[in-house]
């Protein structure tokens, strides 16, 4: 490796400057504690504290190194440490325990230095760099940016910020989303990660955060605090759970966040994806109360709460919506209320049959029909009764008698012929 060029070296400060995106203040003080490192490296020792200016103009530098002042005649570190005498000819004004410092005009550095000069140009542009994107970010670390997809890998996305680059990891994004290079994407800054090559803004689309987020852009009322986000269980690309609250009597807080004809709803799935489910339900301080609203829609029969542990009792017919597609619904629930939930199942409480008109109807003609038959065989018992009585004849005779009236019939009638 050639030595290292100091004029050349002051020439490429406004280069790198404008490659970087950097102040050319941090770039030059950079180039200084390389050309200290470099003077260090090649005429000093590892523990003396160097400083150095450089003239961009002239490309010549000055290398300062600092001293403390210690008795004469005592045993001293000549690469820390300096006499009295020797640095009152340094400075006029030195004293005891004081500094001074010692300075060498460079203009150049051989091989050793100029290697140790560009480790430290890398590394101290790459922090430089870090923290570039945190002055620019800090105040937008919470929020959400729209940026552009640069890149698709297998676990993660890059995304174009403008000033910064950031990267969604697969952890952060929503299930079942894809996208594409170039397109517009809008995603909440995280924080910032650092790493060997540079710093990283972390961004997100599947935390709890990006969804308070969209729906403070929909709902007005949670920035003039008639309405409040108690809680949000999410996962991402599947369903999210909502609690709200009013703190304005007459306010009623899920129809504020659904919004008319579900409006306010409708522009969040727009942005996620209308895969992922959101139920909104109310907050409770009452525990119990709380577990019912975050298990919709199943209906809860009873709950029976120890400490953190939350016993659920619902009938069969609701158990597998309580439980929900894979444990989903439960769940949520549990990360929503702070609950360890147990489902159990209770027994259904006996309905009593209700009678249709059809069955009413057909009971009373039932009725009737029976009420006719009874009278009418009323009717006829009275009749025979009544002949009787007369002396009528209700039946025709039988036997012997009936044999002797015929025989005396003929007999009057013979009579009666001679």
């Amino acid at each position: 490796m050639e030595g290292l060029d100091l004029k050349q070296l002051g020439e490429m400060v406004k280069v790198i400057a404008d490659e970087k995106g950097l102040p050319e203040e941090t770039v030059l003080d950079v180039v200084q504690m390389a050309i200290a490192a470099a003077w260090r490296r090649e005429n000093g020792d590892r523990e003396m504290e160097v400083r150095a200016l450089l003239d961009t103009h002239t490309g010549k530098a000055k290398v300062f190194v600092a001293k403390q002042v210690i008795e004469d005649g005592l045993a001293y570190n000549t690469a820390t440490e300096i006499p009295l005498e020797e640095a009152k000819k340094l400075d006029k004004d030195a004293e005891l325990e004081g500094t001074v410092e010692e300075s060498y005009e460079v203009t150049e550095f051989g091989r050793v230095g100029a290697v140790a000069a560009k480790q430290v140009v890398l590394q101290r542009l790459r922090e430089a760099e870090r923290d570039a994107v945190l002055s620019a970010f800090e105040d937008k670390i919470g929020t959400v940016v729209t940026g552009v997809v640069s890149r698709v890998e297998p676990r993660l996305i890059r995304v174009d910020l403008g000033r910064a680059n950031g990267i969604m990891p697969r952890s952060e994004q929503i299930d079942g989303e894809h996208w594409n290079v170039g397109e517009r994407i809008k995603v909440y800054i995280k924080g910032v990660e650092h790493d060997d090559a540079k710093a990283q803004l972390i961004l997100s689309r599947g935390n709890t955060e990006f969804i308070e987020y969209l729906f403070r852009q929909e709902v007005p009322e949670l920035d003039n605090g008639s309405v409040e986000i108690r809680g949000i269980a999410r996962e991402a690309g599947r369903r999210t759970k909502i609690a709200v609250m009013s703190t304005v009597p007459g306010v009623d807080p899920v129809g504020t966040f659904v919004g008319g004809r579900g409006v306010r709803v409708q522009a969040i799935t727009g942005e996620i994806g209308d895969r992922e489910k959101i139920d909104i339900i109310n907050w409770s301080e009452n525990p119990s109360e709380y577990i019912r609203e975050a298990l919709s829609p199943a209906e809860v029969m009873k709950v029976e709460i120890d400490g953190k542990n939350a016993k659920v009792y619902v009938t069969e017919d609701q158990q597998s919506i309580a439980i929900g597609r894979q444990g989903q619904n439960v769940r949520l629930a549990s990360k929503l209320t702070g609950f360890d939930i147990d489902i159990e199942l209770a027994k259904a409480p006996e309905k009593k049959k209700r009678k249709n008109a059809e069955d009413s109807l057909l009971s009373a003609i039932s009725e009737s029909t029976d009420d006719e038959d009874v009278s009418s065989a009323t009717t006829t018992e009275e009749a025979d009764a009544g002949a009787v009585a007369a002396g009528s004849s209700v039946e025709e005779p039988s036997g012997e008698l009936g044999k002797e009236i015929e025989v005396n019939s003929d007999e009057e009638m013979s009579g009666e012929n001679e």
